[in-house]
């Protein structure tokens, strides 16, 4: 039997938010939960931007998927009549979405 040994315990649990986890509601939470908080807006991520170009701006993982099913124009404005017509188109959109990000020699889905 082959011994793996545990993960490291994380001294710091870091948390990006925007502008909207600002005030102190959303920052108390947030320390009481043991993150430490790096809540900035835009055009706090261009300032610091222009100083170091080598820094890129974060885009939140929500604004890229909603991106890449942006690109399905059928979901981009709903034509569907049924809900279940929707789920079922918005479901094959993250299909096709996933066998994008996996790495194949040949595509099979162009577009």
């Amino acid at each position: 039997m082959v011994n793996i040994p545990s993960p490291p315990l994380r001294r710091h649990k870091h948390l990006c938010a925007d502008a909207a986890y600002g005030g102190m509601p959303a920052l108390s939470v947030m320390e009481r939960a043991g993150y430490i908080a790096h809540v900035k807006s835009r055009t706090q991520e261009a300032v610091e931007r222009k100083h170091d170009a080598r820094k890129k701006p974060r885009r939140w993982v929500v604004e890229v998927a909603h991106s890449w099913f942006n690109r399905f124009r059928k979901l981009l404005v709903r034509y569907e009549k049924l809900a279940r017509s929707f789920r079922a188109l918005n479901q094959l959109a993250a299909a096709i979405i996933v066998l994008r990000k996996v790495p194949m020699t040949v595509n099979i889905i162009y577009g």
